[in-house]
Formats: C-alpha cells, structure tokens, sequence
C-alpha cells in the first residue's frame, strides 16, 4: 500500500479554479474534523460568493464555442473521463484511507464506494459518442432534425455521506455531455473532492470545465443555486435544503434543477419467506453506511404470523454489529458524520421512547471521544410515532407489523417521502402488484440499495425530482434544439 491509511497525507486543501489550487478571495479557512475522534484534520480555503464567480467566470469561458474542451471530438471527451477513472483507480486505496478520515466509515465500505464511483465515471464515459438527435418526418417541404446540446455551465452541490461516489454521480454525466462544472462538496467532507481535482488536471482536462469550491452552504452553496450564469443545478441532500436550492434557482435565471433528497423508505417482510435471510437483508438496508443512506430502508413492516421471531432475529444481528475504529476489518460501524447529526438521532430515539415504542437493543451513545452510536431497534413501532415519519439518518431500525398486502402498501404509501421501496418475498405476484402500486423511485425485491450505474435513480414526491445515473441521468444536462430547413421540394 506504501501509506499508513490511518494516516494518509493531506495534499490538496485549497480551492480548485481554472485547473490551479488558490487561497480563498477572502483568505479564510475552516477546520475539516474526524469524526471518529472529533479533533481537526485540516484547515480548508473557505470559498464563498466571491470565489463562485471567479468559478463560473471560468467554466463559462471554458464552454464558449472554439473553446479547447468545446471544440473536442465527443470520442476525446470519452478518452479523457476513462483516464480521469484510470487515475482515480489507481489511487483508490488513498481515497479510500482519505475517505475514511474524514467521513468515518468503514475503510472496506469507502473501497467499495470507490468500485461504485469508478463503475459510473466509466458508464458515462462509454456515452460520449452515443448523444445525438434525430431526423424527424415532418409534414410539408421541410428537412426537420434535432440536436443535443449541452445545458452549459452546471452547479452541483453534494452531501457528506458519499463524498466520492456522489461527486462522482455529477462529474460523470456533467462532462461527457459537455457541460462545464462548479461543485460545492460538503463542508464536513471536502479532502476527497480536492484530490480528484488534482486528478481532473493530471487527466488533461482543459482549464475551467472542472472547478471545485469548498465552503459552507448558506454562503458558497447559495452562491451556486442563485448565481445567474449557472445553467442547470444538481443537489443532494436534505429535502430542507433541496427546496431552499429549488426557490434560489427560480427566483435567479429559473434554472433546472435535479433534486436527489431525503427518504423514509419502506421495506415489506412476508412470511412466505426465509425469515432469517429475510432479517439479514432488512438489516444491511437500514445499518449500511452508520444509517447515513438516503434511501435506506428505515421502516421495517413485517407480517403479523413472524413479527415476533423477527423482532428477535434483528435485535439478534444488531446486537453483534461491531462499531468501532473503521479501518479495522472487522468493523461494520463507524462513527456519525458529527456531533449535529449524532445529536438529531439521540433526539429522536428518545422521542420514540417517550411515544410508546419497545427498544429492544442499542439506544445510547456509545463513550464520549467521537461520534459514535449504538445500533438500536425499536419493536412495537406505530405509524403516528416520529420515528416512523421522520428521516432519523442513523443506525436505527423501526418494525412495524402488517396482516395484509393491501393493507402495507396503503400504509407504505403515507409518506411525503417516495425514494424507495422494498418487498422480501417468493409469491412473484405480491413482488408485482408492490412493484405497480409503490410510489417510489426505486423498487427492490427481495434485495435493498441495490444502485447501480446503468439504472436510474430518484425519488416520487418530496425525494426528488429528475433522475441520476444510467442514460435518463443525461437528460437534465442537454438542451434539444430542433433545425428545420425550408426546401423547393419534398423528397
């Protein structure tokens, strides 16, 4: 490996513009934080309005048309993201280790967010070439044709609980359609997203298409979402935020925006099937990632005849779920992302014990150095109670009981959430009739968070708007211009 991963060195902590590494216009930093120990990483430019335009000024230059990065064949662009891929993969157990470090989870977990990073970033370099428009069949003397453009310069602003992977998610479709790029990554987690600018620059990008500013949401973020020379918006993140960004949006130049927000997905458990593989799925899909997943499946319904043996086989897998130091292989759990988000999930935990719930294991904090906390799973978990409304985005698992489909699917359904759903069973009739009636982005039988590259991904309702991934994620990125061209003639 050549580094100690505990320790891995931090390289890049300034902002990105113009393919160069510049102090903040204001020269400020803030501290970045390990969350396994809560002492400071680093100090980081603290990019703001100011240090936006400079960005955008740039990638706007950068998208001009005889600009290098416009005048680029479709083919080159492709060349260039794989050799951004080839680059990321050669350093992934660096990422991996700086990941680690700065979000807390489990260094095996970081690894194989970089394989789901790298398996986007090399599906969309593969579209480059293949985005084109049509001739159409129009009526009269006319010759009609389409075709497709990239939207300009985007903004992307990404969350802390998949640093990589979720950077990646923007660069991936923003750069093979052409667009030029200004992401603002999470301030609790920006170390990942200055080193693979350092790799934009060593792939051969030209200046301007990839900018990166670190900074704080109500100052850098806000200065994305309003600024007037960003054509499209990407967000993800809370549903809070995503209708601060969509208001900032509209009431700037009205750009598009693609929303990726919260969720309280439900997972439905039958009895038809193997109760203990049934426990260790529902259990991977609300405890991956400390519970920091916005699609996982954090309300657990299970039918009535196995609800008891249920509630003690999962009670029985979060008991022995190892939390602790995550570069140790062995560990599962990590710390939260903060004492912010440590504190939301006490605070509701506590709210559903005080709301009648039945805390069969975890519940507490676990010692006082970091941000760690105990699996926990309530039983007896009722509909009305905060715990199954609210997005606790922690390890914290809430079974609830059901007699019938009918009934569940109703009850899943009443949710201003709709990211994502699941259904465990071997009836293929119950898997269809959930798959058509959930309202949900994503549906998942008898598997959970099951997101992959070729496949598009978003939510109903308040999860979201627009979609991410596989060729639909193109489509917020291209404008589609049709050319109609008068002739003496039809032919």
């Amino acid at each position: 490996m050549g580094f100690d991963i505990r320790n891995p060195e931090i390289k890049y902590t300034k902002i990105f513009i113009n393919n160069e590494f510049v102090d903040a216009q204001s020269g400020k930093t803030f501290a970045t934080f390990n969350p396994c120990t809560g002492e400071k990483i680093a100090d980081v430019a603290e990019g703001d309005k100011a240090d936006v335009d400079i960005a955008v000024a740039a990638a706007k230059e950068a998208f001009k048309h005889g600009s290098p990065w416009r005048s680029m064949d479709a083919s080159a662009r492709g060349r260039l993201l794989n050799k951004f891929a080839d680059l990321v993969e050669r350093d992934r157990e660096y990422l991996a280790a700086l990941e680690t470090l700065d979000n807390g989870k489990p260094f095996t977990e970081s690894v194989g967010n970089l394989t789901m990073a790298l398996s986007s970033l090399r599906y969309y370099a593969g579209w480059s070439d293949k985005i084109h428009g049509d001739t159409i069949p129009v009526d009269g003397p006319f010759m009609t044709f389409t075709r497709k453009e990239p939207v300009g310069v985007v903004g992307a602003i990404t969350p802390w609980n998949f640093p990589i992977l979720l950077n990646s998610w923007k660069i991936g479709p923003a750069l093979t359609t052409g667009c030029t790029l200004v992401l603002k990554p999470a301030e609790q987690t920006p170390l990942t997203a200055l080193y693979l600018a350092s790799l934009v620059k060593e792939a051969g990008f030209p200046p301007g298409v990839v900018n990166i500013i670190p900074g704080y949401g109500p100052t850098a973020g806000a200065a994305v979402s309003k600024h007037m020379h960003i054509d499209k918006l990407t967000f993800t993140g809370s549903t809070e935020v995503g209708r601060l960004v969509s208001k900032d949006a509209a009431e700037s130049n009205l750009k598009r925006v693609t929303l990726e927000l919260g969720g309280k997905s439900p997972l439905i458990i039958c009895a038809d099937y193997d109760l203990e593989e049934a426990a260790k799925i529902a259990h991977q899909a609300v405890f991956f990632n400390q519970g920091q997943c916005c699609c996982a499946g954090s309300r657990t319904f299970v039918e009535a005849g196995i609800y008891d043996k249920f509630v003690e086989k999962a009670k029985e897998l979060a008991s022995k779920r190892t939390v602790g130091d995550p570069y140790e292989n062995s560990v599962l759990q990590g710390p939260q992302i903060d004492q912010e988000q440590l504190d939301k999930i006490k605070e509701l935990v506590a709210s559903g014990k005080t709301e009648g719930a039945t805390v069969e294991c975890g519940g507490s904090q676990i010692g006082s150095k970091g941000y760690f906390f105990q699996p926990t799973v309530f039983s007896n978990v009722k509909d009305h109670m905060r715990i199954a409304k609210e997005e606790i985005f922690g390890p914290v698992q809430q079974i609830l009981k059901f007699d019938t489909l009918d009934e569940v699917i109703e009850r899943a359904n009443e949710t201003n959430y709709g990211l994502a759903s699941g259904i465990i069973t071997n009836d293929i009739n119950k898997a269809l009739t959930f798959a058509q009636k959930s309202q949900a982005g994503s549906v998942w039988v008898n598997c959970f968070i099951e997101v992959l590259s070729q496949a598009p991904f978003g939510g109903y309702k308040e999860s979201g708007q627009g979609r991410e991934s596989g060729e639909d994620g193109l489509a917020d990125y291209l404008e589609t211009k049709t050319v109609t061209i008068g002739l003496e003639t039809k032919h």
